[in-house]
């Protein structure tokens, strides 16, 4: 089986997919270490040289390298991923696949991302909090209808990772 979890970054999902991971004795990948793995290169750099649709062509390319592998794992996927080359309609239409939205509010979004910018180079841009909110916001309105096609929404706000964790599991176990 492969367990995907999307949303937004900052929401955990890399965090929480460990520790799933863990949990379950699968493997664990990151899309996005997986990708720079691949690519010899970090994702800002391939955005920088090759732009965005290289970028979301290999990211698609090596999704489906995943999902169609035999190996169970759990999958961490980049923010925009669900969002692009019918990638969504891949995993909610594959019997091998669950896959969970980590959903949280913008400004639990922006409070976690804020500190954290300048190692993240979609927002490293952004001066305050504020701008970060409408950023995230923009975002979120756009991603919404992707991120919510996920096979389980988990309303991860005001939650340990704990109980995320242990409300994840109950919908595998």
């Amino acid at each position: 089986m492969k367990i995907i979890l999307l949303g937004y970054m900052g929401s955990g999902k890399t965090t929480l997919g460990k520790e799933l991971a863990t949990s379950l004795n699968y493997n664990f990948l990151d899309l996005d270490d997986y990708i720079s793995d691949k690519e010899h290169s970090s994702i800002s750099h391939l955005f920088q040289s090759k732009g965005e649709i290289y970028f979301r062509r290999k990211e698609t390319q090596y999704l489906n390298e995943i999902i169609n592998s035999t190996e169970d794992v759990v999958i961490a996927l980049g923010g925009g991923t669900p969002c692009y080359a019918n990638n969504m309609e891949s995993i909610i239409s594959n019997p091998e696949i669950k896959s969970f939205y980590l959903k949280l509010s913008i400004p639990i979004l922006a409070k976690r991302l804020f500190n954290e910018r300048a190692n993240r180079p979609l927002i490293s841009h952004l001066n305050s909090e504020e701008e970060l909110m409408e950023y995230i916001g923009k975002h979120l309105f756009e991603r919404s209808p992707y991120y919510s096609q996920a096979h389980h929404i988990i309303n991860a706000n005001d939650k340990e990772q704990q109980a995320i964790l242990e409300e994840l599991l109950t919908h595998l176990i």
